[in-house]
């Protein structure tokens, strides 16, 4: 089987816009929601390669954002959980404290990467 060909950088480009606008839709343009999305889907696409890029997966997280934008449902209690562990997440690690808690944090958020993990595979998304 020939390898799939590269999609253009010019679809990479609006699915990054796209996502973009659906997610500060979703968190509802809230500080600090909106500048921890910002940055994680900015983290997502500078270190992802073009090969990783799947149409599919991509509508159907669009199509979750907007529910979640739209309607305060499950959809909008997952993503605000979400951006809530991922800045949290982010300010534990940048405060100096005792090392030997380091491990105890990393090892608090396993589960959770773990869980993120099921969700994408069983509803075909790609949040990281």
């Amino acid at each position: 089987m020939p390898p799939s060909p590269l999609p253009p950088p010019q679809a990479i480009l609006h699915a990054y816009r796209h996502l973009l606008q659906h997610a500060l839709r979703a968190c509802r343009h809230a500080k600090p929601a909106r500048f921890t999305v910002r940055d994680r889907l900015r983290r997502a696409f500078r270190t992802s390669s073009s090969q990783e890029y799947d149409a599919g997966r991509v509508e159907r997280t669009l199509e979750f954002l907007g529910s979640a934008a739209e309607f305060k449902g499950v959809e909008y209690r997952l993503s605000r959980t979400l951006a809530h562990v991922w800045w949290e997440r982010e300010r534990l690690g940048r405060m100096t404290g005792r090392p030997d808690v380091f491990p105890l944090r990393r090892r608090a958020y396993e589960e959770f990467d773990r869980t993120l993990e099921r969700l994408n595979e069983s509803m075909g998304l790609c949040i990281k």
